[in-house]
């Protein structure tokens, strides 16, 4: 042995090149794969969102001779109200005494958190939506000098909702028992999938991500959302959704199987909004239509 020991030989570069290239690959690979089950948790964090929600829609009908909870999406004096979109987990003003104009007044004793009313594959969540929760009827968002503030979240709650049907003769009607019948669908609650809502208009818009779709800009009364400008001619994005019943089963389905509903404008004779004001189409699951 000369010089009493042999050095170490590091690496070659082109050994060095081969390591690097083996741990891009094995990358191109992962991220996708990882993004795709981050994807899969927070879709199945939706669902079981929304059986709390179907849950807690049906302790409550238990609870109130089988009535379910009025909606709060409207906005006036009851007899002279409009509809609004049916996200609204605060309205504008109490209808009446009797009305609440907080979706927490009636459910948040069967839903301690609001992040459990909210969609985890939205952009983020609404800043202060504990505190809306919380707050119930009195809620005042501190960054307004409106006294009293609504907002709109990433689900669409259709108990005691009525809509007006794209190309049907009659009218969507949420269910207003849970014994149902009556011409009432089944449908509790949704994703919000829908198009040229108030903030987004001539965009298509969900709580879920869809490819091209950024996120929506937020505002005090409107929750994040994904969106995306529709150009002339292009066809509807391609969604992944989920919807919850009151029978309590949750089912995914697609955008295109959707049917289109508008937001009805005048109650007493079932006129939506005309095109390009108010809050756009809402695309319901075709199995929730009767």
């Amino acid at each position: 042995m000369i010089g009493g020991s042999i050095g170490r030989r590091g690496f070659t570069l082109v050994e060095l090149l081969v390591v690097i290239s083996i741990i891009a690959l094995l990358m191109g690979i992962l991220v996708p794969a990882l993004g795709k089950a981050r994807r899969q948790a927070r879709q199945m964090l939706g669902m079981s969102n929304q059986r709390g929600i179907v849950r807690a829609a049906n302790l409550y009908s238990t609870d109130s001779d089988g009535l379910y909870p009025e909606s709060v999406a409207t906005v006036g004096p009851e007899g002279y109200w409009n509809w609004q979109e049916p996200m609204k987990l605060v309205g504008y003003s109490t209808r009446s005494p009797r009305i609440h104009r907080s979706m927490s007044a009636y459910l948040r004793t069967y839903i301690e958190k609001g992040r459990s009313i909210y969609c985890p594959s939205a952009p983020r969540q609404f800043k202060y939506l504990e505190e809306t929760w919380a707050a119930g009827d009195a809620w005042d968002n501190p960054d307004t000098p409106m006294r009293t503030d609504p907002l709109s979240g990433t689900y669409c709650l259709y108990w005691n909702y009525t809509g007006y049907l794209e190309g049907k003769d009659y009218l969507f009607q949420g269910p207003r028992t849970s014994a149902g019948g009556g011409g009432q669908s089944g449908l509790l609650v949704s994703d919000y999938f829908g198009y040229d809502y108030y903030e987004s208009p001539n965009a298509y818009g969900s709580c879920e991500r869809f490819e091209g779709a950024g996120a929506a800009k937020e505002t005090t009364l409107i929750s994040p959302y994904w969106s995306e400008k529709a150009s002339s001619g292009s066809r509807r994005p391609v969604v992944k959704l989920s919807a919850g019943f009151a029978d309590g089963h949750v089912e995914s389905y697609s955008s295109s199987d959707t049917s289109a509903m508008r937001v009805i404008w005048k109650p007493d004779i079932g006129e939506p909004y005309p095109d390009g004001v108010g809050p756009g189409i809402f695309y319901l699951p075709q199995s929730a239509l009767r």
